[in-house]
C-alpha cells in the first residue's frame, strides 16, 4: 500500500502558526498535568476516606463492646437488687412476726416491753434505721 503524504500545509511552515501550535502543545501538556494532579488528589481523598471509615468502624466496635459489657453488669446488678429486695421483704415479715409475739408477751405478762416500730422499707427505704456505711464501687474493666 502506498503511503499518501499530505503536502506540507502553509500553516506548518508559516512562523505565524508555529506560535499557535506551540501554545496548543503547552496547553495540552498543562491540561494533562492538571488532570494527573486531579486524579492524584482524588485518589488521596479516597484513601483518606477509607482510613476514616476503618477508624470509625473500629471505634464503633469498641463502643459496642463497652455497651455490651455495661449491659451485662446492669443485668447482674438488677438481679442482685431483686434478691436483696426479696430478702428485705422476708426480714421485714420476720420482724413483724417477732413484734407480734412481743405484743402478745406484753399483753399476757402485763409488763411493758420496749417494742420498736418497724418502718416500711418498700415505701421509704432511705429512712431505714441502719448504721451508715460507705457505699463502695469497684470497676473491673
Amino acid at each position: 500500500m502506498a503511503t499518501v503524504q499530505k503536502p506540507a500545509s502553509s500553516s506548518d511552515s508559516d512562523p505565524r502558526y508555529a506560535n499557535i501550535n506551540e501554545k496548543k502543545r503547552k496547553r495540552m501538556l498543562s491540561n494533562r498535568e492538571s488532570a494527573r494532579r486531579s486524579r492524584m488528589k482524588k485518589q488521596k481523598l479516597l484513601e483518606d476516606l477509607v482510613n476514616e471509615v476503618s477508624a470509625l468502624q473500629k471505634n464503633n466496635t469498641q463502643i459496642c463492646e463497652k455497651i455490651k459489657f455495661t449491659t451485662q453488669r446492669f443485668v447482674k446488678m438488677e438481679a442482685s437488687n431483686s434478691v436483696l429486695r426479696a430478702q428485705v421483704i422476708e426480714l421485714t415479715e420476720s420482724l413483724q412476726s417477732l413484734n407480734s409475739m412481743l405484743h402478745m408477751v406484753e399483753d399476757l405478762s402485763g409488763y411493758d416491753v420496749d417494742i420498736p416500730e418497724i418502718p416500711d422499707p418498700l415505701m421509704k427505704p432511705w429512712q431505714l434505721p441502719c448504721a451508715t456505711q460507705p457505699i463502695c464501687s469497684t470497676f473491673d474493666g
